[in-house]
């Protein structure tokens, strides 16, 4: 297995990065992982850091070295981090509970696997052409399918960033599996927040992954061009690249053929810090406070196992 991937993350024009990406690998299969904590809620930064703290954990115990069953994993461990976004909620005492979109990743055997809650997007690309996209749970999106709007009316909509759809909400999300897509080499697959294609059209974003350059340079230049069309007021904006079987070999191109079958490796991006220094943040993400909420979910279906 061999593919060259890039991620990022800038809080645009916002004093904090709610934004949060990353990527995990095993010897036979890749997981991409994006989360975007809502602005409009408090600690949306918490609910996006635990959905890539517990599925990132959650590959790498059970990727040895593939899934067995994709569609049920992600069915699962998607339904257990919305029950522990709730049990972080309650142990802290939040007057709220943090609320995030997700969109996730998985590539193995040649086939694309991807769940989605919210408007964060994974695109699929081939020969610059887009193959397929996910579909937002958003307003806009659903007034679009209704016949009430029209493509060029849904950019412009006072409530295009209103989802209906989400982790942390008070009903049990809908989590969206799309159907598995073959990958041939040369594919690229984007994962990317609305703070990026909001910005950026489906042709624009084709364009600047097609230079030949590789995901190494495109997904600096799509944040790049986001947020020159963004402003000073623009959304956090995200995105994870990968291309697949690449014949070039580029700087960032991981082969997983030496590794062993029990290995696997974890990436977690990066955020800047926000505008009230280090210590805001790590008082926001405290470990402890998530690695409890993990463990006290983990052990409430263990006791709904029992006989």
């Amino acid at each position: 297995m061999k593919f060259t991937i890039h991620q990022s993350s800038r809080s645009g024009g916002r004093p904090v990065n709610q934004d949060r990406v990353a990527y995990s690998y095993s010897k036979n299969a890749v997981l991409l992982v994006l989360a975007d904590g809502m602005g409009g809620h408090h600690h949306g930064e918490v609910a996006a850091q635990l959905a890539v703290k517990m599925l990132t954990g959650a590959f790498q115990r059970a990727a040895k070295p593939d899934l067995d069953d994709v569609t049920d994993f992600l069915q699962t461990e998607i339904v257990k981090l919305h029950e522990a976004i709730h049990q972080l909620a309650e142990n802290r005492g939040l007057d709220e509970t943090p609320k995030t979109t997700l969109v996730v990743g998985i590539l193995q055997n040649n086939t694309l696997y991807c769940a989605h809650i919210g408007d964060s997007r994974l695109y699929h690309f081939r020969h610059g052409k887009r193959l397929s996209r996910t579909e937002d749970h958003s307003i806009v999106q659903m007034m679009l399918k209704q016949g009430k709007l029209d493509a060029v009316s849904v950019m412009h909509h006072p409530d295009r960033h209103k989802i209906y759809n989400c982790l942390g909400s008070e009903l049990p999300p809908t989590i969206e599996i799309a159907p598995p897509r073959q990958l041939q080499a040369g594919d690229q697959i984007l994962l990317c927040s609305d703070g990026l294609w909001s910005q950026l059209s489906d042709e624009r974003i084709q364009d600047i992954l097609h230079t030949g350059l590789g995901v190494a340079h495109a997904v600096p230049s799509l944040l790049d061009a986001a947020e020159k069309l963004g402003g000073k007021n623009m959304d956090n904006l995200s995105a994870v690249g990968v291309q697949w079987e690449s014949k070039s070999e580029q700087p960032l191109t991981i082969s997983t053929l030496e590794m062993s079958l029990a290995q696997s490796h974890t990436i977690l991006g990066l955020t800047e810090p926000d505008e009230h220094g280090i210590a805001a943040m790590a008082a926001d993400l405290d470990e402890e406070d998530i690695e409890r909420a993990i463990a006290e979910i983990n052990a409430a279906i263990k006791r709904s196992k029992l006989p």
